[in-house]
C-alpha cells in the first residue's frame, strides 16, 4: 500500500466519522426539541385557561 491509498482511506474514515457524529447530534437536537415542546404544552395549556376564567 502506498502512501497516497492509506491518506485517502484515512480522509474517507475521518469523512463517514464526522458525518456520523452530525446524524446523532441532529437527531439529539430534534429529540430535546420535541422534549421541550411536550413540557411546554401543558403550561401553555394552564395559561389558556386560567385566562379563560
Amino acid at each position: 500500500m502506498n502512501r497516497q491509498t492509506s491518506d485517502d482511506e484515512k480522509k474517507a474514515r475521518l469523512a463517514a466519522a464526522l458525518r456520523e457524529n452530525l446524524k446523532r447530534r441532529k437527531a439529539q437536537a430534534r429529540a430535546r426539541r420535541s422534549d421541550e415542546a411536550v413540557a411546554q404544552e401543558p403550561a401553555s395549556q394552564a395559561q389558556a385557561e386560567s385566562s379563560r376564567s
